[in-house]
């Protein structure tokens, strides 16, 4: 994460300083496979996918970006059917 500095909002007030993601990536060999990453995802960008071989032969390969992340799509699978009477979201 980058830290950026905003201005002061007011006269005597401090600039503040904040955290801005640079980048998005999932370290497997930190994962606890617990799933509340999936759970509290407010975007519903994680899935569960049935692949379980993870093994790589250095550990820093174990360190998923964006790019690589996106080959497992392939690997989830459709979500359920909608209930009668249910409404998508949009």
């Amino acid at each position: 994460m980058l830290k950026e500095r905003r201005a002061p909002k007011g006269e005597g007030k401090r600039a503040k300083s904040f955290n801005v993601l640079d980048r998005f990536a999932i370290d497997y060999a930190l994962c606890m496979y617990c799933g509340i990453c999936v759970e509290v995802c407010p975007f519903d960008a994680l899935f569960w996918t049935p692949e379980y071989e993870y093994s790589e032969s250095s550990i820093a390969d174990l360190l998923h970006d964006k790019e690589r992340l996106g080959e497992w799509m392939v690997t989830v699978p459709e979500p359920p059917a909608l209930e009668a009477g249910a409404v998508k979201k949009k």
